[in-house]
């Protein structure tokens, strides 16, 4: 029995194969396996798999250019007026990509680290969305620039001072003719401009307030102390002021010809 099981070895070690010993009692028992000298071990089924090449790095795409000197449109308005809020631009917002703007942004891009180029590329406009508020309807109008609305519709017959609180404009209207429009500003939620139908009671050319000690020139007053008249302060800040609750206009040269031709007794509708 011996010589025939190392006879059985030997053949196995030719084939390389799994042969079963037999136990002592002649039953067979667990496998054995037999390697040639210098054969690989047999592959396991995690050896099948084939093996994973490195993951390469994923780059970042180059950062690409939105907007630069010479666009236009609604949003440059935005670009400025986010740009207004981390203090980098004090004029507009315009809706014109120019030199002011340019230089905003170059200073923007170089506080940051970001390469010094003056155009407002996709990593320099997310690095502001950051920092910024959604800007409201007249942070993106703070200099004008709104259309007129509809006139309301006691505008349409005689000579009326024709004011919209939705578009903050001033339509000087003769039998539902505009002759004139020019934007105004109104009083703060805490001294708001009156709305309803008015009419010119007093015309005041080199007018001072004696409540608040202000110039109010070309005056033109229509409830109590409101007037519509020309305002230095908002000529110089925009919407980001407001008035006392008169009507300001900021285009002096305009105020003054309206001034000439508005009457007392002419209708003043100030309405939304």
């Amino acid at each position: 029995m011996g010589r025939w099981f190392a006879a059985l070895l030997a053949l196995a070690a030719l084939s390389a194969c799994t042969v079963r010993a037999a136990d002592g009692d002649g039953k067979q028992g667990s496998p054995v396996r037999i390697e040639l000298p210098g054969s690989s071990p047999p592959a396991t089924p995690k050896d099948d798999k084939p093996s994973s090449s490195p993951t390469e790095k994923e780059t970042e795409p180059a950062p690409q250019v939105l907007w630069s000197r010479g666009d236009t449109g609604r949003d440059v308005r935005e670009l400025q007026a986010r740009l207004r809020q981390v203090a980098w631009l004090f004029d507009g917002p315009t809706g014109s990509y120019d030199e002011l703007t340019e230089r905003a942004v170059e200073g923007f891009q170089g506080k940051r680290g970001l390469p010094k180029t003056g155009e407002t590329d996709t990593v320099t406009w997310q690095r502001l969305l950051r920092m910024t508020r959604e800007p409201g309807k007249w942070d993106l109008y703070l200099m004008g620039g709104q259309q007129a609305d509809a006139p309301d519709p006691r505008c349409l017959t005689g000579r009326v001072l024709c004011i919209s609180k939705s578009s903050r404009t001033l339509r000087w209207m003769i039998d539902g003719r505009t002759v004139t429009t020019v934007e105004v500003r109104f009083g703060s939620q805490y001294t708001p401009t009156r709305e309803g139908v008015f009419s010119v009671y007093w015309k005041s050319r080199h007018h001072v307030s004696t409540l608040y000690d202000s110039p109010m020139p070309y005056a033109m007053f229509f409830s109590g102390g409101q007037a519509v008249h020309y305002s230095s302060d908002f000529a110089a800040q925009g919407y980001a002021g407001a008035s006392h609750g008169c009507v300001n206009v900021r285009d002096e040269a305009a105020i003054a010809d309206l001034f000439t031709q508005v009457r007392n007794g002419d209708k003043v509708v100030v309405h939304w």
